[in-house]
């Protein structure tokens, strides 16, 4: 009786909780000062207060009344609305709310995966007079901080802020987004916020609804398994713990730690190191084949050294440390003190090394670096100098190094659970989804190359499926296909990226949606590339052509349209070639390859004829087939437009 008793007070004090939650007019983290409501479309104010609780908003000379519904949310409709501001919003319930410096614009949502995350600080260095010159309180980002949720849609997201753009606040935009907003406004002098709404190395379907999933067995699947909160967490567990011992294996063991004095100590001599070059990886090096009797890869902990020479007027002045990037991580020492480390191999090595450190004459650089799996090493074709404002030491060439602990790879099977599908669309896309928004910028399929074959169908769905969430079935849909990346090949091959490529290609076939090509600003050696403005640009080009409606204008470079076969010759011809076709770089075009019936590809001829492009090899007398750009890195590849815009990867085939 007694249990019962406890039971019925802890019930009452729940609800009676879960009602005083709402006393007060309480409203999602979007809707604050400094936002950027939609344009020309009726605008959704709404938040949550007392059960059946009277709502008042005054906006614009107009007043707004509504009663709160049996979950405590409440909504309002205002009137569409020209651009413009600033403008007040004014609240009244059982509280007083006031909302300020609130504009009419275009509001674009940003997504996809490391490439649209990527902010302005990654690529500081590149446009450092962009930033500079930043300060326009017209372009605003919200930034949605990552998280995932499996067993409900979130109503709201835990923090967030509308932030203008200043030399400041832009270090934290989306490099490309901003790049976009820049140009759109610059183009329509309208306000323009970008909801950054994106995750480094998600894919597609962690951005689908559950309903949506249902078509995906094996993700459906998946996502039901992720409901049970109790097993997540015994997942969590177990691969915290798998790494920590995995890692502290290292620490342990590693000579470099364990010895006196350690090795990263000032007065440490190194002389009876080998030598080896950077940047290179491990692999290159004969001591890790030696070692690793013959396997190519050493996995655990490998030091560097190497002295630089400080002259006088350097000292007193704090000095800037870049090396590229390293794979996996790095603990980076200038006279045996820290100054910097870096836990995963993306992200640039940019450190700062007080002037306090350094001494005129011979000075020390020492760098731990822990491989994880595969090969590790510094990434070739990057910067590894020690710069001022006036001078440069350039850290490439010789360095002295020694293994301090060799071990097996770190165990894999981990799982990310912000990649699993539903997740991200549960946590990050539902809290959206009554904000009215001009269209959507979608960078993402890095993370689905693995599987390129269902990516079509993914993008499909996964516009439908906001499409139908948002209310707008013409929503405009504009991607970011992928650049070129990893080594090139000398011989025409297959390629998962070039597949994934296709299926961005062909999801054209939607209405309003676009898609900016950027084959030709990848890097080799980097999945992030710097050249972010470029991609901004082609993408401010598509919109204006699929999102506000302008004609005539060419917003794309060639796309592959038909074939024919005229004796020993293939004749393509494009959409999309504007005012002609053009060589970009060299006299002739690179990167088609033809094949006849044995389905074998070779590199070909091929001539530009008035808008076509005729595709020819001495050797094949009937030809079949026409590549063109097929590969992860199809470097040389140059057909464009004469408006300077590069054309899709394509294929003739179907094999």
């Amino acid at each position: 009786m007694e249990k019962m008793k406890y039971k019925i007070l802890n019930l009452t004090v729940a609800i009676c909780v879960s009602f005083s939650a709402f006393a007060d007019i309480k409203l999602p983290k979007l809707i604050t000062d400094g936002m950027i409501l939609q344009r020309d479309q009726p605008i959704k104010i709404w938040g949550w207060a007392n059960v059946n609780e009277q709502v008042k908003v005054s906006f614009n000379q107009k007043k707004y009344t509504t009663q709160t519904k049996e979950n405590g949310k409440w909504e309002i409709i205002l009137n569409a609305q020209k651009p413009g501001g600033p403008f007040q919003i004014i609240l009244d319930g059982e509280n007083h709310l006031e909302l300020n410096n609130i504009l009419i614009g275009d509001v674009w949502v940003c997504s996809g995966q490391s490439n649209m995350e990527l902010p302005m600080e990654r690529v500081k260095e590149k446009y450092q007079d962009v930033i500079a010159n930043s300060t326009n309180p017209n372009i605003r980002q919200f930034a949605i901080a990552t998280q995932y949720n499996f067993n409900i849609q979130n109503e709201d997201f835990p923090n967030g802020a509308w932030l203008e753009a200043n030399p400041k606040n832009l270090l934290d935009f989306s490099a490309v987004a901003y790049f976009f907003a820049k140009e759109i406004y610059q183009k329509y002098k309208v306000p323009i916020g970008i909801i950054k709404v994106a995750v480094g190395g998600s894919p597609a379907q962690a951005w689908l609804s559950e309903n949506t999933l249902k078509k995906y067995s094996n993700y459906a699947e998946l996502n039901q398994l992720y409901k049970n909160d109790i097993l997540v967490d015994s997942i969590k567990k177990r691969d915290a713990s798998i790494s920590n011992a995995w890692n502290q294996q290292i620490d342990d063991n590693d000579l470099g730690l364990i010895q006196t004095p350690k090795w990263y100590s000032v007065n440490y001599q190194f002389n009876d190191w080998l030598i080896t070059t950077i940047p290179g990886f491990w692999d290159d090096a004969q001591l890790f084949k030696t070692v690793n009797q013959g396997r190519s890869n050493t996995n655990g902990v490998v030091w560097f050294k190497k002295d630089f020479q400080v002259t006088k007027d350097m000292l007193g002045k704090t000095l800037k440390l870049y090396l590229g990037t390293i794979v996996d991580r790095d603990i980076v020492y200038i006279n045996g003190k820290l100054v910097g480390t870096t836990g995963y191999q993306y992200p640039p090595r940019r450190y700062t090394i007080p002037a306090v450190l350094l001494i005129e004459g011979k000075n020390t650089i020492t760098i731990r670096v822990v491989s994880n799996v595969g090969r590790g090493g510094f990434t070739k074709d990057k910067d590894y100098v020690v710069v001022n404002e006036k001078d440069s030491l350039d850290l490439a060439g010789q360095w002295h190094y020694k293994l301090g602990y060799q071990s097996k790879p770190m165990p894999g099977g981990g799982t990310t659970f912000q990649y699993q599908p539903a997740g991200l669309f549960n946590a990050m896309i539902s809290p959206l989804l009554d904000f009215s928004v001009k269209g959507v910028l979608w960078y993402q399929g890095e993370s689905n190359t693995g599987k390129p074959k269902e990516y079509l169908s993914l993008m499909t769905d996964l516009i439908a499926d906001w499409r139908l969430n948002w209310n707008q079935k013409s929503l405009p849909f504009l991607s970011v296909q992928l650049t070129n990346f990893m080594e090139s090949k000398n011989q025409p091959s297959e390629s998962n990226w070039a597949l994934l490529r296709e299926a961005q290609l062909k999801a054209l076939s939607i209405l309003e949606t676009g898609l900016a090509v950027t084959i030709d600003i990848g890097e080799w050696n980097d999945i992030h590339p710097l050249n972010k403005e470029d991609v901004g640009k082609r993408l401010a080009l598509l919109a204006q052509k699929e999102a506000y409606g302008e004609k005539g204008i060419v917003s794309s470079g060639p796309i592959y349209k038909t074939m024919r076969i005229k004796k020993d010759k293939i004749i393509l011809s494009f959409s999309d070639v504007g005012s002609g076709l053009k060589i970009e770089n060299g006299k002739n075009l690179n990167h088609f390859s033809i094949a006849g019936a044995d389905k074998k590809f070779v590199w070909a001829k091929a001539v530009i004829k008035g808008k076509k492009i005729e595709v020819y090899h001495d050797a094949i007398q009937n030809p079949i087939a026409v590549r063109y750009g097929w590969a992860d890195n199809p470097e040389s590849a140059n057909l464009f437009n004469k408006e300077n815009l590069p054309a899709s990867p394509f294929r003739t085939d179907d094999w």
